[in-house]
Formats: C-alpha cells, structure tokens, sequence
C-alpha cells in the first residue's frame, strides 16, 4: 500500500482524506499495526488507480487475512501463491520450512530450477520464475536478516534434479548459505521419515502480527491462520528438528553427498 501511495506522490493525509478514514488509521494498516477490510482495501486501490492485475492480488491478500484458511489453485512446480508468498516472507521476521523431497526455493540455484521445472512451463515462464526466486533471497542478506530455520529431507539432497553437475552445484550453494548466522539448516535422514510430515510447510513469524502458517500441497496451496493449527504446525516443527541431524552434522553429510555426486559423475 505505502508503495502504490508514494508512487502516487500522495501524502498519508491526502489519501486518508480521499477514502474516508484518519490518517493514523491509514497509516497503521501500512505499518502492519492493524489490518483493513477488504472493502477498505478496495476503496484504497480505487484511490490510488491500481492495474487490475495488481489490484487483484492486494484484494486477494486482504481476504486471506481475514479467513481462518485460505486455499488458492496453483501449478505443480511453480512458485506457491504467485507473488502472495514473497509479501509474506518479505513481511515475516523468522520463519521454519520444511521441505521433503526438494531445495528450499529460497536455496534454489538457477540451474536447479530450471531442472525441477522442464517440461511443465515454457522457457519464458521459466525464467520469469528464476529471475523471482533469485529476488527473493533479498530477505536473507538485508539489514535485518530474516531468521531462517530449514529442515530438508535426506531424499532433497540425493535427487538428482537435472543430473550430477547440477546438483553439486546446488548442494556446494547449499553447504555455503548454511554457514550464514542467519540460517539454521538440518537434514532430516531417511531413517526419521517416521517423525515427518508428508506435505512441506513453513511458519511465518511477524513483529506485530500472529503466525501463519504456510502449506503446499500437489495442486493447491493454503494459509492457516487458526491458532490450533497455527500450535499444531509449531510442534510438529520442533519434533522434526529434534529428530534430524544438528548443523554440524548436516553440514558433514551435504559435503558427503556432494563427494558421492563428483565420483558418479
């Protein structure tokens, strides 16, 4: 919202005066502090003239935050929720991800990518795609770092996406961005697949808004806001981390998986 306003060259009082509310109420839904309806959200983008494209989505965003769950249609491989997920992450100050069978995208090299998703898009869409997953590593190298706890399945990192040399690529970019202070990353071995969950999942924390939790499904994808379920995710994330391998030992095993890939290849 402040972005579209300030694109705008429109004050916070100005805009607060167009759609009819005060300025310090304005002014707290672009802070996070609370969160406007739906229909105020409408009256703010017909304000501010937004393109029906972008205007969609905001609009999208508000209901999801107002509903106990929210389940949006998607295509197997391509980034969840278009580009809802990114505000999200964008928005979070920590969060848990558990990934079974692949990289975390926020992980993800180029190449690897493109290997997890041929043959299910165009080669524009592709790179549309690549060149958005590369935008949204902002989050972990900025000012204020996002917490970022992963716990990826043993079978994530002995996949072969697009072959051998993609892949210690992928595992070395891995074994790097894991030695960040920022970032936590456990695997999960096979043998503890009894402690996991089917599905991958994340949980978002915020400043000054409740968690949310985040779950990817074959074709689908779905925002949990309800506090049980919100408790339940959490606790299921604290029995896989206790399960897996610390840092330390995950650490060892991804260079051990990259010395078996370089011996196959």
């Amino acid at each position: 919202m402040r972005t579209c306003r300030e694109a705008r060259n429109l004050g916070v009082r100005q805009l607060a005066r167009k759609i009819g509310v005060h300025a310090q109420e304005l002014s707290n839904w672009e802070y996070g502090k609370r969160i406007p309806k739906v229909e105020q959200v409408a009256l703010l983008m017909g304000a501010l003239v937004v393109e029906p494209e972008e205007r969609k989505r905001l609009l999208e965003l508000a209901r999801s935050a107002h509903e106990p769950s929210w389940l949006e249609k998607r295509v197997p491989g391509v980034a969840p929720s278009v580009s809802s997920y990114a505000e999200h992450e964008r928005a979070a100050t920590a969060i848990f991800d558990w990934e079974p069978a692949v990289i975390p995208g926020l992980f993800q090299t180029p190449d690897y990518i493109r290997a997890l998703l041929s043959g299910q898009e165009q080669p524009d869409q592709i790179e549309r795609i690549v060149h958005a997953r590369m935008a949204r590593r902002e989050v972990l190298g900025r000012y204020h770092p996002l917490d970022y706890h992963v716990v990826v399945g043993e079978g994530a990192l002995r996949a072969e996406v697009g072959g051998a040399p993609v892949m210690v690529e992928q595992l070395q970019h891995l074994a790097h961005v894991s030695m960040r202070r920022n970032i936590r990353l456990q695997v999960l071995p096979l043998r503890a697949n009894a402690q996991a969950i089917a599905h991958n999942f994340g949980v978002l924390e915020f400043e000054a808004l409740p968690a949310i939790v985040f779950v990817e499904l074959y074709r689908a994808s779905a925002y949990l806001y309800d506090d049980d379920q919100v408790a339940g995710y959490r606790a299921a994330a604290k029995t896989m981390a206790a399960s897996a391998m610390d840092e330390h030992e995950s650490g060892e095993f991804i260079r051990e998986v990259i010395a078996d890939l370089g011996e196959a290849a």
